[in-house]
């Protein structure tokens, strides 16, 4: 037992290096017409590291990683706020939850032709369409994992004099964090595919653009550096959220003890 658990955590990067050596030798033995349209690992290795060079893709990471950050943030933020006051507090509740209901099921791309005539197009555009990208499942996710905790926790608080502000901050948060950060992890992925796509239809800066490029120069290998990067950036936020959860649900878990 204590050998599998030494070996498992390299098994999880087996298979990334099975695929790797897979994809850059049916390249090389011309199993695959075409290295054009199919370029070797090793080619896409080599032109990551030309891009990276040339400041080209650090330009193009960095314009949408800013985008990405302030849109997402902003979301989250307002989303958290109202989901917990309609989460906490029937009234919000009922009052908010036809407007969010009604908007949340539209996708985040859909609102890219009014806002490209609200706004124009420019830097505000890929930032508005994140915050809305974030907002409504983080305000509903929120607003949902604080109206599923147990009321007789709340209701024992209450009885030994704690005040609601208490309640809500010891208690009804901590236990809600699971499906808070759930929201987030997935949001955070999205934005990333939500700021390809505006980049790629509206914006001429940034890793979508950059892919609209390479598209029309048929270069393969700077596409799939691309992807490569989108694909990185959402497995990061994903993991970072999940470090926080563990973080902030052990510093809860040792409160409460304490």
């Amino acid at each position: 037992m204590s050998v599998l658990k030494r070996v498992s955590p390299g098994w999880g990067i087996l298979p990334i290096i099975i695929f790797l050596g897979a994809w850059e030798a049916v390249t090389r033995l011309n199993l695959i017409p075409g290295q054009i349209l199919f370029p070797p690992f090793s080619v896409v290795v080599r032109e990551f590291c030309n891009l990276i060079a040339t400041g080209v893709l650090t330009e193009s990471f960095l314009s949408s990683l800013i985008r990405v950050l302030i849109g997402f943030c902003s979301g989250s933020a307002v989303g958290l706020a109202i989901g917990i006051l309609m989460g906490w507090k029937d009234v919000l509740n009922k009052a908010f939850s036809p407007i969010i209901s009604l908007f949340y099921p539209i996708p985040a791309l859909g609102w890219l032709p009014l806002l490209m005539l609200w706004i124009g197009i420019n830097e505000a555009l890929p930032i508005a369409m994140i915050f809305i990208c974030s907002f409504f499942p983080i305000c509903y996710s929120t607003a949902s994992g604080i109206k599923n905790v147990d009321r007789n926790f709340i209701w024992a608080a209450r009885t030994l004099g704690a005040s609601d502000f208490k309640i809500l901050a010891t208690i009804v948060l901590p236990l809600a964090l699971p499906t808070i950060f759930t929201g987030l992890r997935l949001e955070a992925g999205m934005s990333w595919r939500v700021i390809i796509a505006a980049e790629m239809v509206a914006i001429p800066t940034g890793i979508g653009a950059l892919l609209m490029r390479a598209e029309s120069l048929i270069r393969v290998d700077i596409i799939i550096v691309c992807l490569m990067v989108l694909s990185l950036m959402c497995l990061s936020f994903e993991r970072l959220f999940i470090y926080l959860e563990h973080r902030l649900t052990r510093q809860w878990s040792s409160h409460a003890r304490h």
